[in-house]
């Protein structure tokens, strides 16, 4: 019978790479040492079989290595690439993401929120259901916070992955209404309770600024949810020319009740999105949407959230500007 292989020990590791095991230690913990110093022991340790008892670890530095990744919805599939992107990046810094889903519902959020915080997670990134909530105040004096797309009610976040909203609304906005679109509903998973939000802050601003007529509407982001919101929009006595939804997921619902009701994209009614998930390129039409850079969102939030951790004084709120990418959902309006 073969016998197991010894665990390689830090002192081996120290041996190999003439440093003493406390250099060794911080290396590995990517603290005190140069990137060349840091390089050649994890090399070292690779090559040795070395791995860090969790615990050990955790005892020794006072952290598990685990950010909670506290998703909205992962019904929206905007979100499930993001946490896929987030998880990764944490991953090559060593660290490892433990995710949840919130689902849309704010007692929820905060229960789960003080879950990652009593299981010793080291920060939290959040896609924030309810940014005013209490509980943020609360996780904010224990552990860092970053939130992604909405800031925190009172400054309780140790950095802010923002989206400039107004800007999206407006381009999203301004195109449906140079293509002769003067009625618009407007499609949204949010709440009266997130302030950060275009529903309640930009739509109706710039809709009044521009000349059209736009209709607020609750959806949810699962697509049979979503599609039967939109079915109850285009059916009524008056509907709008056009469907601009505050997330991808959405839209792909808008797109069902279409070919349910035989109307047609664009001629019937035009769609657009607003975070260009990699499949609305690939839908009959191809989706117009508004692009946040997913790739940027997730290099800066893994990044905020690790200087938190280890202890970088400076609060960062970093601001994601959007562009508008024009695809064959949207087009002039057959009623003018």
């Amino acid at each position: 019978m073969a016998q197991q292989r010894k665990r390689a020990t830090i002192r081996e590791v120290a041996k190999a790479t003439g440093l003493s095991p406390a250099a060794v230690s911080y290396a590995l913990r990517g603290i005190q040492t140069s990137e060349e110093t840091q390089q050649r022991v994890r090399q070292a340790a690779a090559e040795l079989g070395y791995e860090a008892h969790p615990i050990a670890r955790a005892l020794a530095s006072g952290r598990t290595g685990m950010v909670g990744l506290l998703c909205g919805s992962l019904e929206d599939l905007w979100q499930q690439s993001l946490a896929v992107g987030i998880g990764r990046a944490l991953f090559a810094r060593d660290r490892y993401a433990i995710i949840l889903d919130a689902a849309g519902d704010p007692a929820r959020e905060a229960m789960l929120a003080r879950q990652l915080r009593d299981q010793r997670v080291d920060g939290l990134i959040v896609q924030p259901v309810d940014p005013a909530g209490e509980v943020w105040a609360e996780l904010g004096e224990s552990l860092p916070i970053v939130s992604i797309g909405d800031s925190l009610r009172g400054g309780h976040a140790y950095g802010e992955v923002v989206f400039d909203n107004r800007a999206g609304v407006t381009l999203a906005l301004e195109h449906l209404r140079q293509l002769g679109h003067r009625h618009v509903a407007v499609l949204t998973p949010t709440r009266a309770s997130t302030p950060d939000r275009p529903a309640d802050l930009h739509v109706n601003a710039e809709a009044e600024r521009i000349g059209i007529q736009v209709d607020v509407v609750t959806s949810p982001q699962a697509l049979h949810s979503a599609t039967e919101t939109a079915l109850a929009v285009l059916r009524r006595p008056d509907p709008p020319t056009a469907l601009f939804c505050f997330s991808d997921s959405i839209a792909y619902g808008v797109y069902a009740a279409t070919r349910e009701l035989g109307l047609s994209v664009p001629g019937d009614v035009s769609v657009a999105g607003f975070d260009n998930h990699p499949m609305s390129a690939l839908l009959t039409p191809p989706l117009t949407s508004v692009d946040w850079d997913i790739e940027d969102i997730v290099h800066s939030a893994v990044r905020v959230i690790v200087g938190g951790i280890e202890g970088k004084p400076r609060r960062r709120r970093i601001v994601c500007e959007p562009s508008l990418l024009p695809r064959e959902s949207t087009g002039k309006c057959s009623a003018q």
